[in-house]
C-alpha cells in the first residue's frame, strides 16, 4: 500500500469507495457501448447516475448544494473512474476544475444561482473553451472578439477541441474585449448557454481516443451574450483561465494516474495467463522489468499527485506541484500503455483487449490542459525563481 494512501481520511476512503461502486456497478457494464460512435444516449445516462450518486457535487459547499469535501476527494473520483474509462472522468475533470471551480471562486451570486448550483447537481453540464485554431499553447493569442453593446456582448469567433461540447448547457469562454490589443491582457471570459442566439455547436474531428467522451467546434456569429454573463472585469479571463487550469492539471495527472493503474493491472492479469515455452510470461525477466517499471513510475506520479491535490487543499501555492504531477502522470500513462501492448503483444493491437484503448486514451494526457513542454517551461520558471 502507497503512504499516501495510508494518510486518506476517514472521509475520503469511503468517497474513494463509493466511485468504485458506481464504476463496478454502472460504469463496467457499458464502457465498451462508449466506444461506438453514437455515445452521446448513454454519456447522457452516465451523467445523471454520477449526479444521483453525488459524485458531480464534489468538492463544492453545501450552501449551494455540494458536498462540502476536500479538494482530494474529487481527485480521488477521477482516479477510480479512470481506471475504467479516461474519457468519462475526463469529461468530469472538465465539468468541475474549469467550469465550476472559476465560478465558485470568481463567479457573481447571480451566476452561481443560475449556473453553478445546476452544475454540482449534475442536472447542467458545462464546458471549458479556450483553445482556437491559432492558440494552442499561445492560448492568449486567441481572436474571438466579443464587443459590448448596451447591456449585452457581441461575439465573433470559433473555438476548437472543446470536451463536454455537445452534451453541455452551457459554456464558459474567452474572448477579446480589445481587439486591437494583443496578447493574454485583452481576453474576458463569459458564460454561453447553448441556445444563445448566434451560437452554434458542430461536431469536431475524429479523434484518435477519449471516444467516451464527445467534442466538437464552438462558432459564435454575432453572438448576444447578457453582459451579466461576463466572469470578472474585463481583461481578466487569461489569468482566470490560468488559475483554473493549475486546477486542471491535477485533475489530468489523476486521470493519468487511474489510467495507468489500469495498464498495470491489465498487464499483470495477462502475464500471469500467458503461457509461452511451458510458462507463464510473468515468469520471464524481461516481463518482469517491465512490470516493475511500470509499478515504479506509478508510484512516484501518485506521490506527485496527491502532494499537489494537498497544497491546494492547504491553500498555498501549488503551480509548480500541479505541473510536476501532471507532466509525470502523463507521460507515466504514455510509458504503462506502451509497455502494455507490449505485454499483450499481437493481442494487444486488437480491440478485443482494452489496453488497445489504453494506449489511445493516453496519448492526449501529455498534448491537453498543457502540453509536456509547457509544464516543463512552467516547472523551470518556478525553480528558477524559488531557487535561483
Amino acid at each position: 500500500m502507497s503512504l499516501s494512501t495510508c494518510f486518506l481520511s476517514a472521509e475520503q476512503s469511503d468517497i474513494q469507495a463509493l466511485a468504485a461502486e458506481f464504476v463496478n456497478r454502472e460504469l463496467i457494464p457499458v464502457v465498451n457501448e462508449l466506444e461506438t460512435g453514437n455515445q452521446l444516449p448513454l454519456l447522457k445516462t452516465l451523467w445523471q447516475k454520477m449526479s444521483e450518486t453525488g459524485l458531480t457535487g464534489l468538492p463544492f459547499p453545501e450552501n449551494l448544494g455540494g458536498t462540502g469535501t476536500d479538494g482530494l476527494s474529487y481527485f480521488l473520483v477521477l482516479e477510480e473512474i479512470a481506471k475504467v474509462s479516461a474519457a468519462l472522468a475526463t469529461s468530469l475533470s472538465v465539468h468541475v476544475s474549469l467550469v465550476g471551480l472559476p465560478l465558485l471562486q470568481y463567479g457573481t451570486p447571480y451566476q452561481q444561482e443560475r449556473y453553478l448550483k445546476g452544475l454540482i447537481a449534475g442536472t447542467k453540464i458545462g464546458a471549458f473553451a479556450l483553445t482556437e485554431a491559432n492558440a494552442g499553447s499561445d492560448a492568449g493569442s486567441g481572436l474571438s472578439t466579443a464587443v459590448q453593446d448596451g447591456d449585452s456582448y457581441v461575439l465573433n469567433g470559433t473555438k476548437l477541441f472543446i470536451t463536454n461540447a455537445l452534451i453541455a448547457d452551457f459554456f464558459i469562454a474567452t474572448a477579446r474585449t480589445k481587439p486591437g490589443q494583443t496578447g493574454s491582457s485583452g481576453l474576458s471570459a463569459f458564460i454561453i448557454e447553448k441556445d444563445a442566439p448566434g451560437f452554434h455547436v458542430q461536431k469536431g474531428d475524429e479523434k484518435m481516443g477519449l471516444l467516451g467522451s464527445d467534442w466538437g467546434e464552438l462558432v459564435f456569429e454575432n453572438c448576444r451574450v447578457p453582459a451579466v454573463n461576463r466572469i470578472s472585469e474585463e481583461g481578466e479571463g487569461f489569468k482566470l483561465f490560468m488559475k483554473s487550469l493549475n486546477t486542471g492539471r491535477i485533475g489530468i495527472a489523476f486521470v493519468s494516474l487511474g489510467l495507468a493503474e489500469a495498464c498495470l493491472s491489465a498487464s499483470i492479469r495477462y502475464a500471469k495467463q500467458r503461457h509461452q515455452f511451458n510458462k507463464p510470461i510473468a515468469d520471464f525477466q524481461a516481463i518482469q522489468f517491465k512490470l516493475a517499471t511500470m509499478a515504479t513510475k506509478i508510484e512516484a506520479a501518485r506521490q506527485l499527485s496527491y502532494n499537489a491535490a494537498r497544497l491546494k487543499d492547504a491553500g498555498v501555492d501549488y503551480v509548480q506541484e500541479a505541473a510536476m504531477a501532471k507532466l509525470c502522470a502523463s507521460e507515466t500513462a504514455n510509458y504503462c500503455a506502451q509497455e502494455a501492448v507490449q505485454i499483450f503483444g499481437g493481442y494487444g493491437y486488437t480491440k478485443d483487449f482494452p489496453v488497445e484503448r489504453y494506449f489511445r486514451d493516453a496519448r492526449v494526457m501529455s498534448l491537453f490542459e498543457g502540453t509536456s513542454e509547457i509544464q516543463r517551461n512552467i516547472i523551470a520558471k518556478q525553480v528558477l525563481t524559488k531557487l535561483g
